[in-house]
């Protein structure tokens, strides 16, 4: 079986997302592949409830107890590599990993983040699609590399801005469209492996 591990830091939507599209396409079947395991570096992650609520395997690793990112990451990666990951799928997870971690998953680790790539990489991409008098903005599925917000990119989606768009809205649009390309890149890639 082909174990993916998500990531999280916060809500859970888009691993909600995953687990949903994994359940109605079958992916145990199909890919031979399936959610095992929901890690969260924060306690209060409401992603963690929900992957209770789901069955899945659910564990919490808080950065705010290791004195350096390098001993977070080592802890981090032990509870990963507990459950044999094929994938491991960041889904908001909200902390920048080092290289040493990044390169142990190479080519296996993905995130999702709230931009077209390379436009926006970091933080308050909605804000800042609209203070450049971007007409478009979007979300970008990328394979995770050690420099920040860059990869090569599995899959991307436009939305238009709107005029009178605030950021909140145009966030809310763009998600909808996360919950979407997440998935569906996660599925291709499983069907490579």
């Amino acid at each position: 079986m082909k174990n993916i591990v998500i990531l999280v830091s916060g809500g859970g939507s888009n691993m909600a997302a995953i687990v949903r599209a994994a359940e109605r396409d079958n992916w145990r079947k199909r890919y031979l592949a399936q959610v095992a395991a929901v890690i969260s570096n924060r306690p209060d992650a409401g992603g963690l409830r929900l992957a209770a609520a789901e069955g899945i395997a659910s564990e919490v690793v808080d950065h705010k107890a290791f004195d350096s990112r390098e001993s977070f990451d080592a802890a981090l990666a032990r509870a990963i590599d507990a459950h044999q990951p094929a994938l491991v799928v960041l889904a908001g997870f909200m902390r920048i990993l080092t290289p040493g971690f990044v390169a142990r998953y190479q080519g296996r680790l993905l995130n999702i983040h709230p931009s077209l790539l390379p436009a926006f990489p970091g933080l308050h991409t909605h804000q800042r699609a609209l203070e450049a008098g971007c007409k478009v903005h979007g979300a970008t599925v990328h394979q995770v590399t050690s420099e920040l917000d860059f990869g090569p990119i599995l899959a991307q989606a436009v939305v238009p801005i709107l005029p009178g768009d605030s950021a909140a809205e145009l966030s809310a649009r763009v998600l909808t469209q996360e919950h979407l390309i997440y998935p569906r890149a996660i599925a291709q890639l499983l069907a490579t492996l």
